[in-house]
C-alpha cells in the first residue's frame, strides 16, 4: 500500500482542498457510513486517553462524520496483550499500540517504537518515519501478520524513576530495573537485571524493593501513579527511552475497504494528534517535575557526552537485535545514517 503523503494529498485534493484541510475543513464525501472500533493503550480519563478522543473526533470531522470510530480504553475490548492477535483476527478494526511489545514476534518493531540511546528529540524520530521512509518500513513489518500501520504518535523522553541516586551510566550496573522491549536488552547490556513488569505493577516493585529502577511512562502519569512516594530520584531525560512512538494499527483487510478519502482522514487525524500530544508533554514535563520536586525527589540528567559515548557502544546491542532479519535490518542502517547525518553517531 503506497504512503500517503503530503505530495499525494496535493494530487489529490488540489491546492484549494489542501487550504480548506489546513483550516480544519471536512475532506470526505463518501456515500456510506463507516463504523470502527478502536482499542488504546490507555486507562479512561488519563491525558494520552484524551488525546486517543481527539483522534476519532478528528477523523469524524474529516469525514463529515461518515467515519465513525468507537473508541475503547485498554483491557475494555479485550486485555492489552491480546489486542494484537484480536485486530489481526477481525475481532475490531483498530488498535493503539507500543510497537515494542510485539518485537519478539517481528523483529522491525523494535525500531518503530523507541531506540535506546537513539534519537534524542521527537522531531528527530518522526522526520525519520515521514522523511526517510519509515512509515513504509513500518507497514512492511506488519503487512505479514495481516495488520496496516498507519502511522506513529512520536513525542519526547520518559524518565527513569530510582530508588537509589544514579550519576553517571557505570551507576546502572548491578541495579534491578524494569524494562520493556528493546530498552530490556541496552539495558540489560550496561549490567542491569532486568524485570520486564506489567506497568500496573511497578509502583508495588518499588515500593517493596523488587527493583530499584523503572522505566514506566512519562512525567505526568507517573505523577498520578504516586512514584514520587516510592523512588526518590529521577533520571530525566532517560537514556533508554529519548524519544517515543506509539502506533496506529489497523486490520488490513478493514482498511483495505476504506474509501480513499477515509484512509487520507485516518493519515492526517494521526499526525495531527501526533503534533498535539508532544505540545502538550513539552509543557506538562515542566509541570510534573514541579510536582515531584515538592514532593522531596530529587531530578538529574546524565552527562550528554557520556550518553553519545554509549550510544556508540549499544549499536551491536540494537544490531544483534534484528535478529538478522531483513526488514529490521533495513530500519536499523536507516536510522543509523540518519544519527550519522545528524552527527549524533560517529
Amino acid at each position: 500500500m503506497k504512503q500517503i503523503s503530503r505530495r499525494t494529498l496535493i494530487k489529490g485534493l488540489g491546492m484549494a482542498g489542501v487550504a480548506t484541510l489546513g483550516a480544519g475543513a471536512h475532506i470526505a464525501r463518501a456515500a456510506d457510513t463507516v463504523n470502527w472500533r478502536m482499542q488504546a493503550l490507555w486507562d479512561g480519563g488519563t491525558t494520552p486517553q484524551k488525546f486517543e478522543e481527539y483522534f476519532v473526533k478528528r477523523v469524524a470531522e474529516l469525514t463529515d462524520g461518515r467515519f465513525k470510530i468507537d473508541l475503547y480504553s485498554a483491557g475494555q475490548l479485550v486485555p492489552a496483550n491480546q489486542a494484537f492477535d484480536a485486530v489481526r483476527g477481525g475481532a475490531f478494526q483498530m488498535m493503539k499500540t507500543f510497537d515494542g511489545y510485539e518485537a519478539g514476534k517481528i523483529p522491525g518493531l523494535a525500531f518503530t517504537s523507541t531506540v535506546p540511546f537513539g534519537f534524542p528529540e521527537g522531531d528527530q524520530y518522526e522526520a525519520w518515519f515521514y522523511e526517510l521512509g519509515g512509515i513504509e518500513l513500518a507497514r512492511e513489518a506488519y503487512a505479514p501478520a495481516g495488520l496496516y500501520y498507519i502511522a506513529p504518535t512520536v513525542y519526547g523522553p520518559e524518565p527513569i524513576h530510582s530508588k537509589v541516586p544514579i550519576e553517571s551510566i557505570a551507576d546502572f550496573k548491578g541495579k534491578k530495573g524494569r524494562f520493556v522491549g528493546l530498552a530490556s536488552t541496552v539495558m540489560g547490556s550496561l549490567g542491569v537485571s532486568v524485570t520486564p513488569l506489567p506497568t500496573g505493577e511497578v509502583y508495588s516493585a518499588l515500593d517493596k524493593g523488587v527493583i530499584d529502577l523503572a522505566d514506566r511512562g512519562d512525567l505526568t502519569a507517573n505523577l498520578e501513579a504516586g512514584l514520587g512516594e516510592v523512588a526518590k530520584y529521577i533520571i530525566m531525560p532517560g537514556p533508554h527511552q529519548p524519544s517515543t512512538a506509539t502506533s496506529y494499527v489497523a486490520n488490513k483487510a478493514a482498511y483495505d475497504k476504506l474509501p480513499e478519502s477515509f484512509k487520507v482522514a485516518l493519515a492526517t487525524a494521526a499526525r495531527d494528534t501526533s503534533a498535539a500530544l508532544r505540545q502538550h508533554i513539552m509543557v506538562a514535563d515542566g509541570n510534573a517535575l514541579e510536582a515531584f520536586r515538592k514532593q522531596g525527589v530529587t531530578v538529574s540528567s546524565l552527562d550528554p557526552a557520556e550518553v553519545a559515548q554509549a550510544r556508540k557502544q549499544v549499536v551491536e546491542v540494537w544490531r544483534k537485535a534484528t535478529n538478522n532479519n531483513p526488514n529490521a535490518t533495513k530500519m536499523l542502517d536507516s536510522q543509523i545514517a540518519f544519527l550519522e547525518r545528524l552527527g549524533l553517531l560517529t
